[in-house]
């Protein structure tokens, strides 16, 4: 058998933008490699701290994602992400300079759920900062614009540590707001017929949330590994 070559990685098909952040990141964070039952390959992007792309609109990082993206293309990825959903901003500009597909941000998900649920329900989005998360964020995702959003603003640990890139991480606390902002959600919203996380820090949080809610919860996991399964689909064995 001959095999070709021209990567510098292989077996990793996913490549992984991550912000700079020295927050803790506990199995289920996007950023624990731990968390994939495939291998992916990540690329920090200098600069790009949490408080700067969330709160900021990640002003002036367009080229260092560019220049990291093409970093993973050339390394062997075959496909991109990012660690945080607000970077669906920049979905256009990397996918067409890096030349394979992006999904730049967990909110793409939402009119596919959309779609899938009955007529008299819609998509909710829990995120890490409401006040941040603005019509332009969910217009380059595709999102309707009436789509019901609640933050995790008003808790006392999510929002404050991951966008101070504390470190140290309460996890039950984090979990408290989690479960708390998704309950106000359905609560204010009695239509909403699923949940959608918009932070990758929240994976870890999707059961708990699926428990408290009935809801069924999607997140950047459930969305990076549906990619997954496109870019290297499962061959089974025909006996």
């Amino acid at each position: 058998m001959i095999v070709g070559g021209g990567k510098s990685v292989y077996g990793a098909s996913i490549g992984i933008l991550m912000l700079e952040a020295q927050f803790p990141r506990i199995p289920g964070d996007m950023g624990n490699a731990a968390t994939w039952p495939f291998p992916v390959h990540y690329k920090v992007v200098r600069g790009a701290s949490p408080e700067r792309v969330v709160l900021h609109n990640a002003e002036g990082l367009l080229d260092p994602f560019i220049d990291a993206a093409e970093e993973l293309v050339s390394d062997g990825c075959d496909g991109l992400t990012t660690n945080c959903g607000f970077l669906s901003l920049f979905q256009d500009e990397l996918t067409e300079a890096v030349g394979v597909p992006v999904a730049a941000s967990s909110l793409m998900q939402a009119p596919m759920i959309e779609a899938m649920l009955p007529p008299d329900r819609r998509v909710g989005i829990v995120t890490i900062s409401a006040s941040s998360l603005s019509d332009a964020h969910l217009q380059a995702a595709g999102v309707d614009l009436d789509t019901p959003i609640v933050g995790t603003d008003a808790g006392e640990e999510f929002t404050r540590v991951i966008l101070g890139n504390e470190p140290e991480l309460d996890v039950d606390a984090a979990r408290r707001d989690l479960v708390n902002a998704s309950s106000e959600l359905i609560s204010s919203h009695e239509d909403v017929g699923a949940i959608l996380l918009e932070c990758t820090n929240m994976m870890p949080y999707a059961a708990d949330i699926a428990r408290a809610t009935v809801r069924p919860v999607f997140t950047m996991e459930s969305f990076v590994t549906w990619f997954q399964g496109a870019l290297v689909p499962r061959r089974y064995r025909l006996d």
